[in-house]
């Protein structure tokens, strides 16, 4: 008995000593650095291979924390004032000083402001050989003399500076990569730390585009204060083309009506006017989508080679033909949208309920007109299937359909399709004019009406698609005809290879 509790003795001194020592260690490590984890309990630090550093505790640095956090990194916060950021950062990660922070993880993310670099320069022993990925933007383009991260690279030469992660937004990363973009660009002289930063990006959910070297950190930092740049030559458009039509028929229908007849018709600008509109700009745009493919090919036909680049307005324009489709299906969905609510206006109510009471007191009736009613059909019929192809081009142009496409499937739904939705539309738009453009009552105040001026450019469109085709069939036919002359020879054989086989294919766009 006596030895029993001499071992217990024993057990419970020791028992004593080490928890003495075990709170020591603790309090040692709590001055040196503070765990975020749940319930403050001690998460197994991971090799240094798995941990990176996040220098800023704003908001872009707590997001892409709690990021690095659910991919399964181990993440360090570098803050001047540790034990007070502590609470506002996710769980599970580590707040330490910033020259503790750096010689825990060989990849830094610098998620401050180029005001705020002056930090660093003191860190420049601890920071020598690693990674230092550069989050910055500016507040607009040219702000400084070079680049952030070129002057990032020089405070700390030892290091590896690397450009990326700064297209994507605190609220991005917060709600991943399927409701945000997944293009994220890297830019750097070394290619071991961008590979680097790329595997981050990649386990991250992104894809990583490497833009090059150091030199264009310049162009990815103005990609955030870019404003709609592939949108402003077709927006310009539309919104000039808008205008100047509005103007115009605001001229021909409701002034002209004040000014000759007296009347006030000017509650006819909110539908009947912009139910005018919006065809008829729909129908120019959807012809300025394929109007520099065909002028490109009749330059390259007078140029007889297709490996000399085009003007660069032509170029400008061909690359901007989606945005303009693009507009062009929405004002014509606009149009879709007007027609459908003609049956429930208050005018047209009243006018066919006047028309109707009027011939009841006359008592007289109109024959059917099978003319009319034949153009009336086709005229509708054409304008749906017209508006179906429409926005069948509008779906086959996003990209996770067009990604499924084969480039063939593409091009036949693009160019093949696109020029018949362009004729349907013309026929359409002709068969709403009919006959109207021989009465001299059209000609308000001698000016054509808008729906005649708006014909002209599909018009050429579709006339210079024709000759191109038939010059292109031509071509072939004789082509063949001089070949199996030659091959009966009839023909030397030499007298029609230069002419046709000694040239370089000239057509690129149907």
């Amino acid at each position: 008995m006596e030895k029993f509790l001499l071992v217990l003795e024993v057990i419970t001194t020791c028992c004593a000593v080490t928890q003495s020592m075990t709170g020591q260690e603790r309090s040692e490590e709590k001055s040196e650095c503070v765990s975020l984890s749940p319930m403050m309990e001690a998460v197994p630090a991971p090799p240094e291979s798995e941990r990176v550093c996040v220098f800023g505790t704003g908001d872009l640095g707590r997001s892409l924390g709690l990021r690095l956090l659910q991919a399964g990194y181990g993440v360090v916060f570098g803050s001047r004032r540790p034990h007070s950021s502590s609470s506002l950062l996710p769980h599970g990660a580590q707040v330490l000083g910033h020259a503790a922070a750096a010689q825990s993880a060989h990849l830094i993310f610098i998620a401050v402001q180029r005001e705020h670099y002056d930090f660093l320069v003191p860190l420049a022993n601890q920071l020598k050989g690693k990674v230092l990925v550069d989050l910055s933007n500016n507040l607009k383009k040219n702000q400084y003399p070079e680049a952030n991260a070129e002057y990032l690279q020089s405070l700390v030469p030892g290091a590896e500076v690397v450009k990326g992660f700064n297209t994507l937004s605190a609220w991005s990363l917060q709600n991943g990569p399927s409701d945000a973009n997944r293009q994220v660009y890297i830019c750097g002289e070394s290619v071991e730390a961008k590979q680097a930063v790329i595997a981050v990006a990649i386990k991250l959910g992104f894809s990583a585009l490497d833009r090059g070297f150091l030199s264009v950190a310049r162009e990815l930092e103005d990609f955030p204060l870019q404003l709609f740049p592939q949108w402003r030559l077709p927006l310009r458009i539309a919104i000039g083309l808008s205008a100047a039509f509005f103007f115009y028929l605001l001229i021909r229908d409701i002034i002209y009506a004040y000014v000759t007849q007296s009347k006030d018709i000017s509650f006819r600008i909110m539908v009947s006017l912009a139910n005018k509109v919006c065809p008829i700009v729909s129908l120019i745009m959807l012809s300025l989508c394929y109007l520099p493919g065909v002028l490109a090919s009749f330059l390259q036909l007078y140029r007889g080679t297709k490996y000399r680049r085009f003007p660069d307005w032509l170029d400008r324009w061909m690359l901007c033909r989606k945005q303009l489709g693009l507009l062009a299906l929405g004002f014509a969905f606009l149009h879709v949208l007007y027609t459908l609510i003609i049956p429930i206006r208050y005018y047209v109510w009243f006018k066919a309920t006047e028309r109707t009471v009027s011939m009841i007191r006359e008592n007289r009736t109109t024959q059917f007109d099978m003319t009319t009613a034949w153009r009336g059909d086709s005229y509708l019929s054409l304008g749906i299937l017209g508006f179906g192809l429409y926005v069948l081009l509008g779906i086959t142009s996003l990209p996770s359909v067009s990604n499924a496409l084969s480039w063939r499937e593409f091009s036949f739904i693009q160019s093949k399709l696109g020029h018949l939705t362009l004729l349907l539309c013309t026929a359409h738009t002709y068969l709403y004019g009919w006959n109207r453009f021989l009465s001299s009552s059209t000609y308000k105040w001698y000016t054509p009406p808008g729906y005649m001026l708006c014909l002209v450019l599909p018009s050429v469109v579709l006339l210079l698609k024709l000759l191109r085709h038939t010059h292109r069939h031509t071509q072939n036919n004789t082509l063949s005809v001089m070949t199996d002359l030659s091959l009966r020879g009839w023909l030397p054989f030499n007298h029609c290879l230069p002419c046709f086989w000694d040239q370089k294919p000239t057509i690129t766009f149907n």
